[in-house]
This record gives C-alpha cells, structure tokens and sequence, in this order.
C-alpha cells in the first residue's frame, strides 16, 4: 500500500483552512501516514498528529476580535510585536504539550535558521517548541532559541514542505498552499480590507499605553484608504506574500507533488485568526475537488 504524505503550507491565519482539508480527507476515509508542516501547518499538522485536531478546531471557531487582542503580548524588545507566550499557554491546553515520540504518526515542523537563513526539520524532543518556532512569522512573533540557533518561520525558506513529506517516505504527496493567488489580488483590495476587522476600542486598548495614541489615530475613521500610504499591516502581508511566492515556486519546480491543492485565501489577512470558519470550510471544499486525483494516484501503486 502506497504511503500518503500530507504538506502543509504556510499562510497565517489562511492556514486554518488546513482543518477542512484534513476533515474532507477523513470523511474520505484517507489518513496520511505522515504529516510535514510549515508555519500553520505545523500548528494544523501537530494537532492532528497529537489527536487534538477537534480541541483545536473548536479553539479556531470560537475565536472572536476580542479574544484574538487579548492573546496579544506585546513585546517590542523581543525580536517581534508579539512574545507569543499567550499563545504558548492556549496551545498547551489544547494538548500540545507532549513530544515528537508521543504522536500517532511521523511528523517533521519545517523552520528556518534566522542567521544561517537555511531551512531546518524538528523531528524530535518537545512539539510545543517546535510549533512556536515554525509559526514565528517575521515581523509579528518574535523568534525561538532552540538548540543555540534563532528560528524563525518555515515559509521563509520551505513554505509548502513537499520536500520533507518525500525524506519521511511518502509515495504520494498531498500538498496544500493556502495562498495561491494571492499577489493578483492585491492590487484591488482596499487597505482597510487588508486589515483584520477588529474592534479597534478593544484592540487599543490592549496595547502599551505609550502606543495608544498611535492606535487611535490609525484607525480614525472618516479618511479616504485610496489617499492613504500602506499601513503596516498590509505593507508586512504583501511583502510575506511575495516573498513566499517566489519560494515556493522554486521549490514546487524542483519537487512537485503528486496532488497539489492551491487556495486563494487572498481575501483573509494573514492575521485574521477570527475568520477561521470561512478558511476551513475552504479548504474543505477545495480538497473535496481533489479525492479524485488522490484516488488515482493511489490506484496507481496498488
């Protein structure tokens, strides 16, 4: 029987969209024997190794604008905008907690050496640890010393990890690239749409009192976005989403997957993390077109 691998991209909060492609495949009665995952799809990847994937699905359906500023632990000294310990403690009550040799299947978290700017696989020791580092997107949460190195995000260097998925044996490699299509789109979506739609009094009021002010004015209402310079947020997004791009279509060509499954999620922010019911009913959606293929590729070895 052919062994399935199961790559999953990078993408913010677009990678919840990750969930739905795992429920579709199950509902298909297809479980990967392994799992590689960058960046969300680490988070996705080790939750469903970890049998935690129901735990944090809900978590990911429950988050509201005001939960989601709340996690936020701002940090300006630490390499990001956000320490990201919040988020270490929510993941560890969802049953992230244990290590590599407790999963139900082999699993590799893809991150990048922020200093030697190459791409390194997590395979063993603490899970939680490796998922924070893969996730440290660059600009948002500050990096993870591991090892004696400072990694940083997987998408910086590996952002579909089709290539490790193939190192853990897999025959047949299901890729998912949560943001295809993105850098088309930009053009035509307004700054305030890039934006996560929160409650800007319950955000500001979040943050240090020192950048209150600074807050307050970005989000004034009643001024024209099209006479606007891009804000930070949109300016971190595009530039992600084009360095991204270009990676993954180096990567893709060298090492294609037997299944690739594109998103556009362009119309999520990546740090839209309340929006996790529209990513995962996407990717739900788009896996199902792709069961064909799957099963195709799979009679092919059998």
């Amino acid at each position: 029987m052919a062994r399935i691998g199961l790559a999953l991209g990078s993408g913010g909060a677009r990678g919840w969209s990750h969930i739905g492609v795992l429920r579709a495949l199950e509902k298909a009665g297809i479980r990967p024997d392994v799992v590689a995952g960058t960046s969300m799809g680490a988070l996705v990847g080790a939750a469903y190794c970890s049998r935690a994937l129901d735990r944090l699905e809900d978590f990911a359906r429950s988050m509201t604008p005001l939960s989601m500023a709340r996690m936020i632990d701002l940090d300006l000294r630490a390499g990001g905008l956000v320490a990201g310990n919040t988020v270490l403690r929510t993941l560890k009550t969802l049953g992230l907690s244990g290590n590599f040799a407790d999963l139900d299947r082999p699993f590799i978290a893809v991150t990048t050496d922020l200093y030697r700017g190459r791409e390194l696989w997590l395979r063993d020791g603490a899970l939680l640890p490796a998922v924070r580092a893969s996730t440290a997107i660059p600009g948002i949460f500050s990096p993870v010393r591991h090892d004696n190195r400072w990694l940083m995000d997987g998408g910086m260097s590996n952002p579909v990890p089709v290539s490790a998925c193939r190192a853990l044996g897999a025959d047949i490699v299901i890729a998912v690239d949560p943001n295809a299509g993105n850098l088309a789109s930009h053009g035509s979506v307004s700054r305030r749409s890039l934006l996560p739609q929160v409650n800007a009094e319950a955000l500001i009021g979040q943050l240090p009192r020192q950048l209150q002010p600074a807050a307050a004015a970005y989000f004034v209402s009643g001024r024209d976005p099209a006479s606007q310079p891009p804000g930070y947020i949109e300016v971190l997004s595009t530039a992600l989403d084009v360095m991204i791009d270009q990676i993954c279509r180096s990567r893709l060509a060298g090492d294609p997957p037997n299944v690739m499954v594109d998103l556009n999620l362009s119309h999520l922010n990546v740090l839209a993390f309340h929006e996790a019911e529209t990513a995962i009913e996407q990717g739900y959606a788009a896996m199902k077109d792709h069961l064909p293929r799957v099963l195709a590729e799979r009679r092919t070895f059998s």
